[in-house]
Parts: structure tokens; sequence; C-alpha cells
């Protein structure tokens, strides 16, 4: 899953990067609000964190050209702007939350579950495979009703495979769900999470497609 963080904050921006990839997401962060259409039109983004005052294009404009465009994305302000006007002057411009800095990295992780699951409810947020359940929510997998253990990046990767059944998925896709911009990619994190995920899922429910990827085997 991956999130853009809109921060100028060097040291704030870092943290939360560092948070957030811990928690298993693919984080892209950028310090300027006027480079932030072109990695939107790019990628495709789970949740948006938002500071109002961004060198560039301040958060304001960021956001308000986002929902003018029809851009669903949820969106997170993050901003020390803490009075009622600011508030409501924020989610008025079509911000799902407001948090306001200083904030606890755990109650941001919590709002950005929140905003999925309300997201998911316009459908559901169980994806299914044979024996496997998927919860993409609550980050929980199931096989044959059991609960089954993944490390953040093999639920990533699972979860990449099981939202396109039918398809391959070249590595570098792989890749992408994985990590953010400037993340150092090992030669062969993906082969390895795809042999972790086979001796808990099983040896046939990953198929490789020679030189081209990895898609789900027929259940």
């Amino acid at each position: 899953m991956r999130i853009l963080l809109l921060e100028d904050d060097p040291s704030l921006g870092s943290s939360l990067q560092s948070w957030l990839q811990l928690d298993g997401y693919a984080v892209d962060w950028l310090q300027r609000g006027d480079q932030a259409a072109a990695a939107l039109a790019t990628h495709d983004y789970q949740c948006v964190l938002l500071d109002r005052g961004l060198p560039g294009l301040d958060g304001d404009a960021v956001l308000a050209a986002l929902r003018q465009r029809g851009a669903l994305v949820p969106v997170i302000v993050i901003t020390a702007r803490d009075t009622l006007p600011d508030r409501v002057q924020g989610l008025d411009l079509g911000a799902d939350d407001y948090l306001v800095k200083p904030f606890d990295l755990e109650e941001l992780s919590a709002r950005i579950r929140a905003l999925l699951r309300r997201e998911a409810r316009q459908g559901s947020t169980e994806l299914r495979h044979g024996a496997v359940v998927l919860d993409t929510a609550a980050k929980r997998v199931l096989l044959d009703g059991a609960p089954l253990a993944l490390t953040a990046r093999e639920f990533a990767v699972l979860r990449a495979l099981m939202r396109r059944p039918g398809q391959i998925l070249s590595r570098a896709q792989l890749e992408e769900a994985l990590y953010g911009w400037g993340e150092e990619v090992e030669s062969n994190t993906i082969e390895v999470h795809i042999y972790n995920l086979r001796k808990k899922l099983g040896s046939g429910f990953i198929a490789t497609v020679r030189n081209q990827g990895y898609g789900l085997a027929a259940p």
C-alpha cells in the first residue's frame, strides 16, 4: 500500500516516513507542493498526508486542485494550524481528516487505518483466493480459517498479487508495492518474499511465469 507524504520539515518528514515504512507502507516523501501533481498522476496512492504550509504550492492549493479534478484519494491534513476556523477550512477544502502537530505516531497509524476502513465500506475489504482470505483494512490473513503470521512486506506482496487475480506481475510491479522513493531495493528481495509466502501458503499458491513474473495459481 502506497502513501504520498507532503511535508517540508526534514526531521518530521524523515520520522514519518520511517515510522510508516515500519508499519508496512511504501512511502513517497516530497517537500514541495508543486511536485504533488506529477506524483499523483504517476502512482496509485491509497492515502495522502498533507502539510498545509508547503513551499512552491501550499497544501490548501494542492488539496483544492486534487478535489477539483475529482480525485477521491483519502487525504489527512497534518499541520500546526490548530484553531477551529483552520480545522473547518481544511475539512471544507476536501480533507478527510485533520491532525494537529505535534501528534503521536501511533495515532497517525490508527487514523490511516480508519480512513482505509471507511473507504472499504463501499466494497468488501476482503480478498479471497482458494483457502486464503486477506483483509486489506485489518491487515490480516487467514488460511483455512486460521490466522497466518506474515511480515509487513510479505503481506504487501500477497496483497498486490491478490488484488490482480489472473494477472502476472513483474518484479518491478511488486517492488512498486513495497518501496517508496529512495529506499534501497535488494537484488533478490522479491524472490525471498515469494519463497517465504510459498512456505506459509503452500508451494503451489504462487506461480512463476518465466521471464515475466509472478501470479496466483488457479485455486
